[in-house]
């Protein structure tokens, strides 16, 4: 008999127990008792006393809740639940996830006006309001929209809106779009005339979380608040919805370029669709309708201009062709083309071209061609080619051609050619060259350059961390004389000048020559150097051109200085056959052997010897 009375015994001290944890483990965060007397205090420092005293986490978004609202609460064991609504009155709504406490936004209803009567002929009208789902507002240029069909309408000042739908169509769903806020669809009754009435909830992308914690102590200026980073998806969203209306930033963009079509791209950054053709007479009016923006068209014909979201395959602009996404294949233009994306294939402007992505194919502007990523191809622009990172392939302007980093292949400009980073090709231009570190050929009146490891051909050649030395020596012919030279050790310029003072057997002299120098060793060397100089004997009326080729060895003393000398030899042309007073009659003096090299030449084999500085 022990037995079963002790098992009966402990059954009901198991079923007791049981009783008496159930009503602990039913009480949730919200059903908690709290007790709080504060006065103009901090919602968000009351949050903190509330947190401390149930022992659990507040989580919000930021843009919700003021911090600087003041509250005056006084509760005595009351629900959590009960408190909360009295802090934060009507509009928001109370979620427990694990310990957590999650404050938002109570959303609005969606409320839905069926048909009033069905339509009579071909079309229907779907009109209503669009609505902030947590406050209410009627929202102002919302972008409602079909997109079988490509209708859409914006809101009004007032939120209203009123689309002509196909009755052809038997189904049929409106979404709503707007900057900052979450896309909703809603499906209605195709074939009737009718109303609705649809929400929008903010896309939750201006506010941060802030998470409140139990703190350590339950005083007001304890409180500790979390900010976290804000999500990296967020980021990603921003930049995509910026993107996608890059053109509509363009000069011509703004100019062009409708409010409301501003207004439906932001909107619908998100959407797009394909239609094999489109008409369009000006942006906005276009077989497409105004929802050509979102539309990638294979074939694009736009009689003044028009506005899309892009081409697979061929675009003829009257005046201009402006698309917000990639173009492929072939575009014309006959004032410009504006493309928010990439180009690949065939680009004519009569003016200009402007990508605000990268190009890989032929791009021929009537004055400009602006691309701001990579460029692959031919660019040939009537006045200036510009590129906003790396070109590859060809530029060809009648004024100036600019690379924004490195270029590989060739620039030819009338004028300047500027590659900021680095050139791997050719450079030719009428007046200056400009590259920051040149692995190629630069050919023009002044090259520059930060660092070279190729050539410098041309009248003055820079290269601000290369090879730059002044030369004080004497000749045969002029006992002083001075020389700049500047570029690399495989290839300098010289600029030269030399004089002979005597009053009896003047000469002056100056020019320019290329030089290269090799190296034996950290003390010996040799330079090879041609040079082509006017020797003036006392008139201007008469040529004398004294060309020199030099073999120089070179011991160096120091760091800054190096002495130089070595064999030269001259070929002398001259048409001067009339002495002036105080200045020579004839080159070399007396006791070189010359050598007749034809009517007016004369060869012979000199002598310099000088001072290398730097």
């Amino acid at each position: 008999m022990k037995r079963p009375i002790q098992s009966i015994i402990a059954m009901v001290i198991i079923l007791f127990t049981l009783l008496q944890a159930r009503p602990v483990a039913a009480q949730t965060l919200l059903n908690r008792s709290i007790t709080l007397n504060v006065t103009n205090m901090p919602v968000t420092d009351v949050l903190e006393l509330i947190s401390n005293q149930g022992n659990f986490y507040f989580s919000y978004n930021s843009s919700i809740i003021r911090k600087d609202s003041l509250v005056t609460v006084h509760a005595n064991n009351k629900p959590l639940k009960a408190l909360l609504d009295q802090l934060f009155r009507s509009g928001y709504e109370f979620k427990e996830s694990g310990n957590y406490i999650i404050i938002r936004r109570a959303p609005l209803q969606l409320t839905l006006v069926t048909a009033q009567e069905p339509s009579t002929n071909n079309i229907y009208l779907v009109s209503g309001y669009v609505r902030d789902d947590q406050t209410g507002e009627k929202l102002m240029d919302a972008s409602v929209y079909e997109k079988t069909m490509l209708s859409s309408a914006l809101t009004d000042r007032q939120g209203y809106f009123r689309i002509k739908l196909k009755k052809k169509y038997r189904q049929a769903a409106l979404t709503v779009s707007k900057e900052f806020y979450e896309d909703t669809t809603v499906k209605i009754e195709a074939g009737y005339n009718q109303q609705v009435s649809i929400t929008l909830s903010p896309a939750d992308l201006t506010g941060q979380t802030v998470i409140i914690s139990p703190g350590k102590i339950a005083a007001a200026d304890s409180i500790y608040i979390e900010v976290p980073q804000p999500d990296s998806s967020s980021i990603i969203y921003l930049y995509k919805k910026l993107d996608s209306i890059r053109v509509q930033r363009t000069s011509m963009g703004r100019f062009l370029l409708s409010t409301r079509l501003k207004v439906q791209s932001i909107n619908l950054g998100k959407f797009f669709t394909a239609r094999p053709v489109q008409v369009s007479f000006t942006p906005g009016l276009s077989t497409n309708g105004k929802m050509n923006a979102q539309v990638i068209n294979n074939f694009s014909f736009n009689i003044l201009g028009g506005y899309s979201g892009g081409v697979n395959g061929f675009e003829l602009g009257g005046l201009f062709n402006i698309d917000k996404k990639d173009v492929q294949y072939v575009q014309i233009g006959g004032l410009f083309n504006i493309v928010g994306g990439s180009m690949k294939g065939l680009q004519i402007g009569g003016i200009s071209n402007t990508v605000l992505d990268s190009v890989g194919g032929f791009q021929i502007g009537g004055i400009t061609n602006v691309v701001k990523g990579k460029y692959t191809g031919f660019q040939l622009g009537g006045i200036y080619n510009h590129v906003g990172k790396e070109m590859t392939g060809f530029q060809l302007a009648g004024i100036t051609n600019f690379t924004n980093t490195r270029t590989t292949g060739m620039q030819l400009a009338g004028i300047a050619n500027i590659s900021s980073q680095e050139t791997r090709g050719v450079q030719v231009s009428g007046i200056v060259n400009y590259t920051r570190k040149l692995k190629g050929v630069q050919i023009g009146l002044i090259n520059i350059a930060d660092t070279s490891e190729g050539y410098s051909i041309g009248l003055i050649n820079v290269v601000l961390k290369g090879y730059h030395k002044l030369a004080f020596y004497a000749t045969e012919v002029t006992p002083f004389n001075a020389a700049f030279k500047t570029g690399n050790h495989k290839l300098y310029s010289i600029l030269m000048g030399g004089v002979h003072p005597d009053t009896a057997k003047r000469v002056v002299s100056f020019g320019y020559g290329i030089g290269s120098e090799w190296h034996f060793g950290k003390t010996l060397g040799l330079n090879a150097e041609a040079s082509c100089q006017y020797v003036f004997l006392g008139s201007w009326d008469y040529l004398n051109l004294l060309n020199r080729a030099t073999i120089n060895f070179h011991v160096r003393i120091g760091k800054a200085f190096a002495l130089f000398a070595g064999p030269v030899f001259n070929v002398y042309y001259s048409d001067q056959d009339v002495a002036f007073k105080g200045y020579r009659s004839t080159l070399p003096s007396s006791g070189y052997k010359t050598y007749d090299m034809g009517k007016n030449l004369t060869g012979w084999i000199g002598w310099n010897a000088g001072i290398h500085i730097f």
